[in-house]
């Protein structure tokens, strides 16, 4: 059976539409209008081997911030839609990602209790792009997935000095614990309480 999800999120200041397939091949058709967000994006589906389309356009003409939460609020509830019931998935994943010198940890749990702890410190830099991404919205971009998803996720940031490496590995890490977590290694919901 296909875990597929499509959604269509539209508000005053951003209209969104995400298909993803959680046993794809990590295929990904990524146009948010913002660059270093695509790359970011791309990254989830490649590592965390989903299809993952999403295409939004925005008010970037006023700053990145509503399409960055937007997408990741729609990419969370289709994430969330394609897991269905969950039974017989691993549930909980967790690891350190390195890129170059940045390392991140990452720890979830498809518990449908959404809850989120950044413990990531930026180092000062200007927004990378054109247009640009605050590295301030790499936490929310998270947390907007995290609570649309229904997860429990903590991002850690072990070491780093290179921003783009820092939100890069995180997105990875991100990508890895979700393709082990939505793995099906069994038929019931894994919780005592029998639905998450």
């Amino acid at each position: 059976m296909s875990r597929f999800a499509a959604k269509q999120r539209t508000t005053k200041e951003t209209s969104i539409s995400v298909a993803i397939e959680l046993d794809g091949s990590g295929n990904t058709e990524v146009s948010t209008g913002i660059p270093f967000y695509d790359h970011m994006l791309e990254q989830l589906g490649k590592h965390g081997g989903f299809d993952l389309r999403v295409e939004a356009v925005g008010d970037l003409h006023i700053d990145t911030h509503h399409t960055v939460e937007d997408v990741g609020i729609a990419v969370g509830e289709a994430f969330r839609e394609a897991l269905g019931d969950k039974a017989g998935v691993r549930r909980f994943a967790s690891g350190l990602y390195p890129l170059d010198e940045a390392l991140v940890e990452v720890a979830l749990d498809l518990s449908g209790r959404p809850y989120f702890v950044w413990d990531v410190p930026m180092p000062e830099v200007l927004a990378l792009g054109n247009p640009a991404f605050d590295p301030q919205l790499a936490e929310h971009a998270f947390s907007s997935f995290a609570n649309a998803a229904g997860i429990t996720l903590h991002v850690r940031l072990c070491h780093g000095t290179n921003v783009h490496h820092i939100i890069e590995a995180a997105f990875k890490g991100l990508a890895r614990c979700l393709r082990d977590a939505v793995r099906v290694e069994g038929t019931q919901v894994p919780s005592t309480k029998g639905v998450l």
